[in-house]
């Protein structure tokens, strides 16, 4: 892994289906932080993320970030009906190591078969993707981040369908990458979770309404402003106009 990689924005600005979906956002992920994103339905905090993995082009504003940067996208986006092995799933993640196409070495084949068995998928290797429950493909996307190992670790959703003990042992993980000095930011909707285990959080209602320690930021009183901001959202807002955009990557 390289040196923690830090993610600066500058009123940044992102749309999502032409419409407005993150305001005027500045601030940074410093390097090294455990760092939430939490908010309303519609707050943006996907096409956030996705904007600072370098998926979405922001409209206007500035992101500066890692040149080495893995996500873990929600598992309800992803079509598991492509006939691929789990393992050959995970060494998807060596891309940046064989290029598009270039047959994975041994040494990455193993790397893979240990980051399955790192996440309690020892001998799945050969398992189908689809024949797999929620946790345990879960667990295969875990596995396909460990192999990335970047400095900066993004997550949607990553709890979402999971039973207990996986959420809580992935959770470990999570914390693991942390205590590396990776720099990791999870989209989140459980807010217990967020207060007890991410000691920073971004409140999103499409604006900003804070951004730092959790305590700090969580108040009543911003969680109310939150709420009040998403209820007044109009479906019918303006389309984004197209706007000079600049990112930025540098480790």
């Amino acid at each position: 892994m390289k040196a923690p990689g830090v993610i600066r924005v500058e009123n940044l600005t992102v749309c999502h289906e032409r419409r407005p979906a993150v305001h005027h956002l500045s601030g940074q992920f410093a390097p090294g932080s455990l760092t939430a994103i939490v908010g309303p339905n519609g707050a943006g905090k996907t096409t956030l993320l996705r904007a600072l993995a370098g998926l979405h082009k922001p409209q206007e504003g500035r992101i500066r970030a890692a040149d080495r940067v893995a996500l873990l996208p929600q598992a309800s986006s992803l079509d598991r009906s492509f006939p691929i092995a789990c393992l050959d799933a995970v060494m998807l993640g060596l891309w940046r190591q064989t290029g598009a196409f270039r047959a994975v070495a041994p040494a990455g084949r193993a790397q893979a078969e240990a980051a399955l068995e790192a996440v309690g998928l020892r001998g799945f290797q050969r398992r189908p993707v689809g024949s797999l429950s929620a946790g345990q493909f879960q667990r295969v996307l875990f596995a396909r981040l460990l192999v990335q190992d970047a400095p900066v670790i993004l997550l949607d959703e990553p709890f979402n369908a999971l039973d207990a003990r996986t959420a809580a042992e992935m959770l470990a993980l999570v914390k693991a990458w942390h205590g590396e000095g990776r720099t990791v930011v999870a989209v989140l909707h459980d807010m217990e979770l967020v207060q007890r285990d991410f000691p920073e959080t971004l409140l999103l209602a499409r604006d900003p309404i804070g951004w730092g320690p959790t305590a700090e930021v969580l108040t009543a009183a911003n969680r109310l402003r939150a709420r009040q901001m998403a209820e007044g959202w109009a479906e019918d807002a303006a389309d984004c106009d197209l706007a000079s955009t600049t990112m930025d990557r540098a480790a």
